[in-house]
């Protein structure tokens, strides 16, 4: 792999504006890549809600979408950032842009290795291209995986450092609604504080779930907003609303394989009378074993390249949880940066072809061979 070609193309990418609210822009991006990926492959393309998708794979003409041995998912879209966040910008080895760490550097390196193995490999790969991760992506790999994609073994490549993760949390959104009586504030003996109980359900919460000092691998809620219809300042609020972000890992007692019903039933017992639970989206977590052939041999390959290959856990949800939904082993691997979603997001350039050579090893060293349990 020619680094500064790469660099080029990532340069071109980075400034496709590819944010949900640019349809146009996110199909721009898409096409971009394919055209990276450049011609000679079985092209499969997908919409629902108005977010485009691909899947590509070596030979097809015309037969029966394979099982792939791995696939190579990568999400093209990007969070809403200021215009100079899309004109990329060098400084020394940092390559500042938006989307730069998360995650369409990644996406060319993976769409790189894939153009160059899929024709040779003793087994099928597919390269998936989605431009919803960052809403949710219902309507992208979710989308896919209903149409009949599956796989033994999935590599995203959101930012890892080239460290493997194979647990993320999952997420839960939901909001308090709080009822009270209207009065004038001068008496407030003669009203009900719609504000003051909303309060209380929430302190009963944060008491369950408090804010961590530091990195910790549990639940964690954030009050979001806090809203209520009320404009006046001798008006008692009658109704008041919060948001609150629920995140969860595999392993919590509560929240994991629960309906919807059954996370507001256990939500509403910290509420106090007045106060009701609005259950909005849920996202499992995911996890991948980490024990299997495949997460070792991603393992010895980022090993094999100077770096740790060590287990990393991801508070934010993606599009890891579609699979473990499915029983498909999924992990999150990717190159090396910081600043996600913020001002100031960059790539780390001395990643990239450490990146693109262990993902390479990875694919020539993976046993062809049949599922364990056939």
């Amino acid at each position: 792999m020619n680094l500064e070609s790469l660099l080029g193309s990532a340069d071109e990418l980075l400034a496709i504006a590819s944010t949900a609210d640019r349809p146009d822009e996110r199909r721009r991006a898409l096409d971009y890549v394919l055209d990276f990926v450049g011609p000679g492959f079985t092209v499969e393309r997908f919409e629902a809600g108005g977010s485009p998708s691909a899947l590509l794979y070596a030979g097809g003409g015309g037969g029966a979408r394979p099982e792939f041995r791995v696939i190579f998912n990568a999400h093209l879209d990007v969070v809403p950032g200021d215009p100079g966040q899309f004109a990329p910008r060098r400084d020394g080895d940092r390559l500042y842009a938006r989307g730069a760490q998360d995650m369409k550097v990644s996406a060319l390196v993976l769409a790189r290795v894939f153009a160059e193995l899929a024709p040779v490999l003793p087994y099928p790969i597919g390269l998936q291209l989605v431009t919803d991760e960052e809403v949710g992506g219902h309507h992208g790999t979710r989308h896919q995986l209903d149409q009949g994609v599956t796989g033994r073994f999935v590599v995203i490549g959101e930012y890892s450092a080239l460290r493997v993760v194979t647990e993320s949390k999952g997420l839960v959104n939901l909001r308090l609604h709080a009822k009270g009586r209207a009065g004038h504030s001068a008496y407030p003996w003669l009203g009900d504080n719609a504000l003051v109980t909303l309060n209380r359900t929430l302190n009963a919460v944060l008491d369950a779930y408090p804010v961590p000092d530091g990195e910790v691998w549990r639940t964690t809620v954030n009050v979001a907003r806090i809203e209520t219809p009320n404009e006046a300042y001798n008006q008692i609020p009658a109704r008041a609303t919060a948001w609150l972000d629920v995140r969860y890992p595999p392993e919590d007692a509560d929240l994991p394989g629960r309906t919807p019903a059954q996370i507001a039933k256990h939500f509403a017992s910290f509420c106090v009378p007045g106060t009701t639970v609005e259950i909005g989206a849920v996202a499992p977590p995911h996890r991948a074993d980490p024990e299997s052939a495949e997460v070792s041999a991603l393992q010895r390959a980022a090993r094999a390249e100077g770096h740790s290959g060590d287990f990393l856990r991801k508070h934010g949800a993606a599009d890891a949880r579609f699979y473990y939904q499915d029983g498909i082993d999924a992990v999150i691997f990717g190159v090396g940066g910081d600043g996600q979603h913020g001002p100031d997001e960059y790539v780390d350039v001395r990643t990239i072809e450490p990146y693109y050579r262990a993902l390479t090893r990875f694919l020539r060293d993976l046993p062809a061979g049949p599922r364990p349990d056939h």
